[in-house]
């Protein structure tokens, strides 16, 4: 492989690596933003961190579980739209589909909120109405993220990565 041939291929390579990715269309009215906040008041204790599944359908923990104490109440982490508010599987679950894209999941919460409504960061979406697997005893609350279709870490959206500046990668084989 001659010298052109390797600066393109790392060039192609460092495109790839740099590119962000392609959010999905903003919810209609919601202004996109990378501020998010804690969905659960005082000091955020995580009682279980988030476990990615080694493959799309196997086990895993696709969120985290926050300890909640005497005040259960739950807000939204962004402003966006609720896209579900409800019952699944005997859990109160409310989702918000925000404007950059990200999808956040909220259980087992008794909604304060119905389908459509728009919510702003940090408003009442509803509160924590017991224990979340593992947590038992104790009342903790579930809160998962999505980021085109496939989950991420919620913890991550409270810590944004700040201005990322590429720098020349001194390399004198390419020169």
């Amino acid at each position: 492989m001659g010298r052109r041939s390797t600066a393109v291929s790392l060039s192609v390579a460092a495109a790839c690596v740099v590119a962000p990715a392609q959010p999905l269309p903003p919810a209609p009215g919601v202004p996109a933003s990378a501020a998010y906040v804690a969905p659960v008041a005082g000091p955020v204790v995580v009682v279980r961190p988030y476990q990615p599944p080694p493959s799309p359908y196997a086990a895993g923990h696709r969120g985290a579980d926050l300890a909640v104490g005497r005040d259960r109440t739950v807000r939204a982490a962004q402003s966006g739209v609720v896209r579900f508010a409800g019952m699944v599987g005997g859990r109160g679950v409310v989702v918000i589909v925000h404007g950059d894209g990200v999808r956040t999941e909220y259980e087992p919460v008794v909604a304060a909120v119905a389908d459509s409504a728009v919510v702003r960061r940090g408003q009442v979406i509803g509160s924590v109405t017991g224990p979340h697997g593992r947590c038992a005893p104790a009342t903790c609350l579930h809160w998962g993220a999505q980021r085109g279709g496939h989950y991420v870490d919620p913890m991550t959206l409270l810590a944004p990565l700040g201005v990322v500046r590429l720098v020349p990668w001194a390399d004198e084989t390419l020169a």
